[in-house]
């Protein structure tokens, strides 16, 4: 293994804080890895783990020479892309992850668009509803993701492309049968529709606007926010998605946005991916095509 392979198990080994993790991502035996550390060390003379059974953590000459590293392979690469140009280098699969609705919505027209002008790239685009924290991107290989949160503070470089609004809204007919809810307090009163698996205590709807939060009757639960819409536009009660979800039935007369004087603070969308490292071609490609489109959509509160 030359001094360039051994910088990339460092640094990938430094980053998952495992050797067993760095070793499944580059597709390298456990074994392979220690024997590159360990040969580092020697021609570096510096400790640059201290380790135990169950992890490894960078020593403080591991934590300078990680930065060394880096640099070194970002320099390479630039070579190497300077040479071939990021649409010769661009080739592989790139993973994505982003919610259910939102990928199958806004981000799978622009991977469709992305493969047919990269051609030696694959996408494997997992959409999932789980909680954006636990999902590891570098146990589960993941390349970037789009996340609808204010972000807490990670190792994940974040891009913001734009904002969205938690509202709530009913049809017509639901309306006609049970009365429109005036204030938020009222909604106690009215049938909801909630949906599972996306956020804790789906029941409690908390509205940072005017400070409440409401404990809501459900009428139907579901685990899919397709099916609440379907649900919401069949008469069924209050249903309170995010407002991209809801644009379609709303601006087809079949769900009505409620409380429109009482909006909610925006929550900000970003493309995130992990930080530290040197981004792939592939990476950078996707980046530079969703960002501008996802701008031009929700820059603005919508």
């Amino acid at each position: 293994m030359d001094r360039l392979e051994s910088l990339e198990v460092f640094v990938a080994a430094a980053e998952s804080g495992s050797f067993s993790q760095a070793a499944r991502k580059l597709g390298r035996t456990p074994a392979a890895v220690t024997r590159a550390v360990a040969a580092l060390e020697r021609q570096t003379g510096l400790r640059l783990f201290n380790r135990t059974t169950r992890a490894v953590a960078l020593t403080e000459a591991g934590g300078r020479y990680l930065d060394q590293a880096k640099r070194a392979l970002a320099e390479f690469a630039a070579l190497e892309l300077t040479a071939a140009g990021d649409q010769a280098a661009a080739r592989g699969t790139l993973t994505i992850t982003a919610p259910e609705m939102f990928g199958r919505m806004h981000v799978l027209p622009i991977a469709m668009d992305f493969m047919a002008a990269h051609p030696a790239i694959e996408v494997s685009l997992l959409m999932l509803n789980r909680i954006a924290a636990y999902v590891s991107f570098v146990e589960e290989g993941i390349d970037l993701g789009v996340r609808i949160a204010h972000l807490a503070d990670s190792t994940l470089r974040a891009i913001q492309v734009g904002h969205v609004r938690r509202i709530c809204c009913a049809s017509p007919a639901y309306l006609a049968r049970r009365g429109t809810p005036k204030h938020i307090d009222d909604l106690a009163q009215h049938d909801a529709i909630l949906t599972t698996g996306v956020r804790p205590n789906p029941e409690r709807w908390s509205f940072e606007a005017s400070e409440k939060t409401v404990t809501v009757k459900p009428r139907l639960v579901v685990n899919s926010v397709h099916a609440a819409l379907d649900a919401a536009v069949a008469g069924g009660g209050i249903v309170r998605p995010f407002s991209y979800q809801a644009a379609g039935p709303i601006a087809e007369g079949n769900l009505v946005l409620l409380f429109e004087d009482q909006p909610e603070p925006p929550v900000p969308i970003h493309i995130v991916h992990p930080a530290g490292r040197y981004l792939p071609p592939k990476t950078r490609l996707f980046i530079d095509r969703a960002v501008p489109e996802l701008r031009a959509k929700f820059g603005a509160a919508s």
